[in-house]
């Protein structure tokens, strides 16, 4: 068994810029979802600050980068919490904008007993978010990464990457909730991080085992990017690049609320590798900040920081897929 490679004497703070959505997460926790026309009674609701652009930022902050926050957020009570909450964390908002006519996003999450979670988003000032070219580049400036997703409008992403892309920096897309990528995009992307249904969507290849992530995630690198992570949940994840597939298995853990798990993950992996790991160390400290993720309840609230992740137990070796596994 090999030991994960000791990540505690590291560089200068990487400089990250994550663009993507803000939002109120109301979290309503149940023993069993509901199913259509039941009624059932609930164990307790709270507000906690999320949203997947939020949520990453606070990953990387947490790990030890330098953040700054691209986003949109109501002029409300909510608004404020969000910026208060980035702030705690030392993370920049100031390229976060205020709109005055729609309120701060809010997702609506049901979590069982079990960890499972059911999600409902409203996207609110999220759709408001409109960007500068000229002004991103300069924010980009310097960065290791820009690190972006689908909650922000599709037409606002797609203009950060080629902004990106032309500014010379790395861009990490974690293409959720999935929707089609245009040709053009493919080759900008210099990390693709997905779980198995975003991996199956944009594929067509079923993703739910190690084996068959290793073939849907080989066809995405086709298309120009040059490292794919496909997330496994309880099953780790599989990294893609020119050297082959591998699978990182995660330790067996009691999940609490899976709720910025994967959000966790990319965050762990995204300062990683800006600091120069390896995609496969950067994979492992990621499994690893996700299993202590899942294990608390709440979104950010449940981000581990990067002192806790590097005391968690040290996983298995990882496993080279055999070619004859992994041809579709």
């Amino acid at each position: 068994m090999e030991q994960d490679r000791d990540t505690s004497a590291r560089p200068p703070a990487p400089h990250i810029v994550v663009l993507g959505s803000l939002n109120m997460d109301l979290v309503l926790r149940v023993a069993t979802a509901p199913v259509a026309g039941e009624t059932c009674v609930g164990r307790s609701i709270s507000a906690v600050p999320g949203g997947k652009g939020a949520n990453q930022a606070v990953s990387c902050a947490r790990q030890g980068a330098r953040v700054l926050m691209i986003g949109c957020v109501g002029d409300d009570d909510h608004g404020r919490a969000m910026r208060d909450a980035l702030a705690r964390d030392g993370i920049d908002t100031s390229a976060l904008r205020t709109d005055t006519t729609l309120p701060t996003g809010t997702a609506l999450i049901l979590v069982e007993d079990n960890g499972q979670n059911r999600i409902v988003i409203i996207g609110g000032a999220n759709g408001g978010l409109q960007l500068d070219a000229s002004e991103l580049r300069a924010q980009l400036a310097g960065a290791a990464f820009l690190v972006t997703q689908f909650e922000s409008p599709m037409a606002q992403v797609e203009l950060a990457i080629m902004a990106a892309h032309e500014a010379g920096c790395p861009v990490l897309l974690n293409p959720s909730p999935v929707q089609p990528i245009a040709e053009a995009l493919w080759p900008m992307i210099d990390t693709l991080v997905l779980n198995e249904v975003e991996a199956h969507a944009l594929t067509g290849l079923s993703a739910d085992a190690p084996e068959q992530a290793a073939a849907a995630g080989r066809a995405l690198h086709a298309r120009g990017v040059r490292r794919v992570v496909v997330t496994l949940g309880a099953q780790g994840a599989v990294a893609i690049d020119a050297a082959g597939e591998r699978h990182h298995p995660a330790p067996a853990v009691r999940a609490v609320d899976t709720t910025a798990a994967g959000d966790t993950f990319l965050g762990a992996l995204a300062t990683e590798l800006a600091s120069g790991a390896s995609l496969d160390d950067a994979v492992r400290q990621g499994i690893r900040a996700g299993a202590l993720c899942v294990q608390q309840a709440g979104a950010q609230p449940s981000i581990p920081r990067r002192e806790a992740v590097l005391r968690s137990a040290p996983l298995p070796h990882l496993s080279l897929l055999p070619s004859d596994w992994t041809r579709p």
